[in-house]
């Protein structure tokens, strides 16, 4: 994406940065707190106004990324524009202000793919209190994290693999790597899911946006909680699960597990692709849990040739577009994961 000519602003030291963004996530929580004790709208103060500024500015994570799929920017003006001029047009609340929309041209066919975003200064308090009250997380709204885009870029160089068959992809966020498969393999159908009402929402705006480019591919959103009970016709039907960056709450691996369990199909063809950071000891972890319910996994480091080697240069410091490269947080593993030996 385009990135800003002016110069970065000054780093402060990693303790003091984490320490101050310990106190205005306290801040956040007080105003919460506060909402939910008071039934009377309390009186605003400059004050007020300087905490939602500094709780923007940590509720949100700067995406970076590998730059795998070249994107763009795109007005939601334009976007508007070409879809008033399309037979499947469907406008409707694309100009929101907090929406940004990138456009990514896909190496398949020459094809690209529109995709709507909340933009990166718009989370807000009551995004926290959807997440207390469905017991999810809001990560699904930050970004378009670093995995997703691996999963996608994967997805792309095997599409062989989606051929006539039925994918899920879970915990999608904005669905990037579920709508490159619709876009770029000829799967039968692929099924975008998230357990956040408010991304499900912002997923069928993206299938909706992009219906010309799927083909015969059957395309829909589904809001899929893993700590609850599936619909019936939903058991063991899938036969490719994907998922990226869905491992770091340990809270969530034991649903997590048995999602994939109940909802793969009982074929030695069939599997799930994670693609995840190893993030302390939580992949270690959820690959423990994988165990405990009776499914197979191999783990690949190197999986991809040319992820592989930007890695290594990140790494090493031969690259700097990405200064704050983390290998333990930014680089994902590939695991495969199926109920077969």
């Amino acid at each position: 994406m385009d990135s800003s000519s002016s110069p970065a602003p000054p780093q402060a030291p990693a303790r003091s940065r984490g320490a101050s963004n310990a106190s205005q996530r306290w801040s956040i929580l007080r105003r919460a707190l506060l909402a939910r004790s008071s039934s009377r709208v309390p009186e605003r103060t400059s004050r007020d106004q300087d905490i939602k500024d500094e709780a923007n500015n940590i509720s949100r994570k700067a995406s970076r990324g590998f730059n795998l799929i070249e994107c763009h920017s795109l007005p939601i003006s334009e976007l508007t524009k070409s879809l008033e001029n399309s037979s499947n047009g469907n406008e409707s609340d694309l100009g929101c202000q907090k929406d940004v929309c990138v456009n990514y041209k896909l190496p398949c066919g020459g094809s690209s793919l529109n995709l709507v975003y909340r933009r990166e200064d718009s989370l807000e308090l009551n995004d926290m209190e959807a997440s207390n009250r469905y017991n999810i997380d809001t990560t699904g709204l930050v970004c378009c994290w670093p995995s997703e885009e691996v999963l996608a870029y994967y997805c792309i160089n095997h599409s062989d693999m989606f051929r006539a068959k039925k994918v899920l992809e879970l915990g999608s966020g904005y669905g990037l790597a579920g709508l490159v498969i619709a876009a770029c393999t000829n799967a039968d159908e692929v099924v975008i899911s998230d357990g956040n009402p408010q991304v499900v929402g912002y997923i069928q705006k993206n299938i909706s946006i992009n219906a010309e480019t799927f083909g015969e591919t059957k395309v829909k959103s589904m809001i899929l909680h893993w700590d609850k009970e599936h619909a019936s016709e939903m058991l063991n039907s899938f036969d490719i699960i994907v998922a990226s960056d869905c491992t770091f709450f340990k809270q969530f691996h034991e649903s997590l597990a048995r999602t994939v369990k109940s909802l793969l199909k009982h074929s030695a063809t069939s599997h799930a692709i994670f693609l995840s950071p190893k993030r302390g000891d939580s992949l270690d972890k959820f690959l423990e849990t994988i165990k405990e319910n009776g499914l197979n996994f191999e783990s690949m480091e190197n999986y991809d040739s040319t992820v592989w080697n930007l890695h290594k240069k990140y790494v090493a410091g031969d690259d700097r577009t990405w200064p704050n490269y983390d290998k333990e947080h930014c680089y994902p593993l590939l695991v495969r994961i199926s109920s077969f030996c």
